[in-house]
C-alpha cells in the first residue's frame, strides 16, 4: 500500500507536514505492530509504503490505522487537543499498468491511498467528483475514511 498526503488547507489551520514529516508519523505509528513494515519512499507522487500481510488485514483496516494515528499525531500537536479539521483515506485498487517503471510506482493490484486533511469532508469530496470517480469501479477496489472533527 502507497500513501500520498494532500495537504488541503490554506490559513494555518494546522502545521504542514514535508514528505520525511508525514512518513515519520506512520512510521512511528506503526511502530509496535511487528507484522507490518512502514518506510519512506522517494516517488513524486507516493509518500510512504505500508507493507503488510494480507491475511491479518484488509486494506481498509490499514486505511484506518492511518488516520488514527495522524488524527493523533495532530492532536498532540494542538493546545487543546482539538481538531478543526477532517481528514479522508481514499483507497483504491490499482487495475491499469504503471505508468512509470520506477520500483515505487503503483503497481496493478496494489493500494493507493490519498491521505487528505482538509476543511470540511464533504466539500473536498464533492470538488474531486468522487461519487463519478468511483461509479465504475468495483466496491471491493476502492473505500473511503472519513474523519469529520464537527
Amino acid at each position: 500500500m502507497l500513501l500520498s498526503h494532500n495537504f488541503n488547507l490554506s490559513n494555518n489551520e494546522l502545521t504542514a507536514l514535508n514528505r520525511e514529516k508525514f512518513a515519520q508519523v506512520f512510521i512511528d505509528g506503526l511502530k509496535e505492530q511487528n507484522q507490518i513494515k512502514c518506510s519512506y519512499i522517494n516517488n513524486p507522487h507516493w509518500v510512504v509504503e505500508i507493507i503488510f500481510p494480507t491475511a491479518e488485514f484488509a486494506p481498509q483496516e490499514i486505511g484506518q490505522m492511518c488516520g488514527e494515528i495522524l488524527i493523533k499525531h495532530r492532536k498532540s500537536q494542538q493546545p487543546d487537543s482539538k481538531l478543526t479539521t477532517d481528514t479522508l483515506i481514499l483507497g483504491g485498487r490499482k487495475t491499469t499498468p504503471a505508468t512509470s517503471m520506477s520500483p515505487t510506482s503503483l503497481q496493478i493490484g496494489e493500494w493507493g491511498v490519498d491521505v487528505v486533511e482538509t476543511l470540511p469532508a464533504h466539500v473536498f469530496l464533492e470538488e474531486i467528483a468522487w461519487e463519478k470517480m468511483i461509479a465504475d469501479k468495483p466496491s471491493d477496489g476502492i473505500f473511503k475514511i472519513e474523519f469529520s472533527q464537527d
